[in-house]
């Protein structure tokens, strides 16, 4: 019996992009195309197969301590990134101040997609989706420096809408344009969890 199941629902690329290196703020810079390998994304700040646990990991490791980096990808809705806009005044914000890899257009509630759902493009280029990614203080200073008097609008807006991290499993391109399919994992939700999280 298949662990996973192909959805209907298909994403369309509308944007890419790497943060090419690091600096005071964080800025991803546009691409037409991106090859993913295992360690990533070519060109990105965060390729590699591991990468240091953050202030996200302290309930499981010390920070500084070196785990497989499930966080190789952020994703982003396309629809969910106008509701930022919207919320914070803004006319249009640029996934480029979110340091985005990827923003998809056409899947429904992505930043609450079951983790262990696949994310598959036309080449067999696929993306495990790891966690809802939760917002953070790096954008908030990236839209501040863009948009002065709005950065601090950032985290209330972007609460439930910041999208998924993900990493790679099957190595291949991803272009503009191009659709990936959903597959979601045959597993119904844990009973026990919100006992788990009270």
């Amino acid at each position: 019996m298949a662990e996973l199941r192909p959805t209907q629902f298909l994403g369309r690329i509308t944007w890419l992009g790497v943060v090419a290196e690091e600096r005071d703020l964080l800025w991803a810079e546009p691409s037409a195309r991106l090859t993913a390998t295992y360690g990533g994304a070519v060109g990105d700040l965060h390729l590699g197969l591991t990468r240091p646990s953050c202030v996200r990991m302290t309930s499981q490791y010390p920070k500084g301590t070196e785990i497989r980096n499930t966080r190789q990808f952020s994703i982003l809705s396309d629809e969910n990134l106008a509701e930022i806009a919207a919320i914070m005044g803004l006319q249009s914000l640029s996934p480029g101040l979110l340091g985005a890899t990827m923003v998809l257009a056409g899947i429904p509630d992505l930043s609450y997609l079951p983790p262990g759902s696949r994310l598959q493009g036309q080449s067999g280029a696929t993306l495990v989706v790891n966690l809802n990614n939760r917002p953070c203080t790096f954008p908030a200073r990236a839209i501040e420096a863009a948009h002065p008097g709005f950065g601090a609008k950032f985290k209330p807006a972007a609460k439930g809408r910041r999208g998924i991290t993900a990493w790679v499993e099957r190595e291949g391109p991803f272009a503009l344009g191009e659709e990936l399919r959903l597959h979601v994992p045959e597993q119904p939700q844990w009973a026990h969890l919100q006992a788990a999280l009270a």
